[in-house]
């Protein structure tokens, strides 16, 4: 599949997910997809669990509430942690934004579905951290979002984008388009 169609493919996926196992070999390219993001001088702050394991991912599966990837097969949570890259710059928002959009392509690249959950994550509930300390995840590190992967069981809406002549310019803020 070419990289641009991809892009363009790709749309998170909030629905539920079809009962079809996500094979190791998938997760871990998946995984590899993350870590090769760029990482703000190299701080490579951004880390991942992948949990495929039906009873723990039973398990995991009651902390959010509401729910979130109800039905997927596998989940990827994403890590991480605030790590000074030079003077008192910090660059962990961006790594792992940059780790995200790598794994949601190559998720999609893969034929299955996913959405990127934040907020929900980081809410004043706690629920990174519940599933951070479930999972044994060491105190400097922070869950800040929740990829459920799998395929998707009823068809994919995608949102209406702008136009890219309203969002996009060349030589200066809504200057040429072309």
């Amino acid at each position: 599949m070419d990289i641009f169609q991809i892009i363009k493919d790709r749309a998170s996926y909030r629905g539920p997910y079809r009962d079809t196992p996500v094979p190791r070999e998938h997760l871990t390219a998946i995984l590899e997809a993350g870590c090769a993001a760029p990482s703000g001088c190299n701080k490579q702050t951004t880390s991942f669990i992948a949990i495929d394991d039906p009873a723990l991912l039973n398990e995991l599966k009651t902390i959010p509430d509401p729910p979130i990837g109800a039905t997927a097969p596998a989940w990827i949570l994403v890590l991480t942690r605030e790590i000074v890259a030079y003077r008192d710059r910090v660059f962990n928002v961006q790594d792992y934004s940059a780790a995200i959009e790598n794994m949601l392509l190559a998720i999609k690249a893969l034929g299955y579905d996913s959405c990127w959950y934040e907020g929900h994550i980081t809410d004043a509930d706690d629920i990174g951290g519940q599933l951070a300390r479930r999972l044994g995840v060491p105190e400097d590190y922070h869950v800040v979002g929740l990829l459920p992967v799998g395929v998707a069981a009823e068809e994919v809406r995608r949102v209406r984008k702008r136009p890219l002549e309203k969002r996009a310019w060349f030589n200066g803020f809504g200057g040429e388009t072309e």
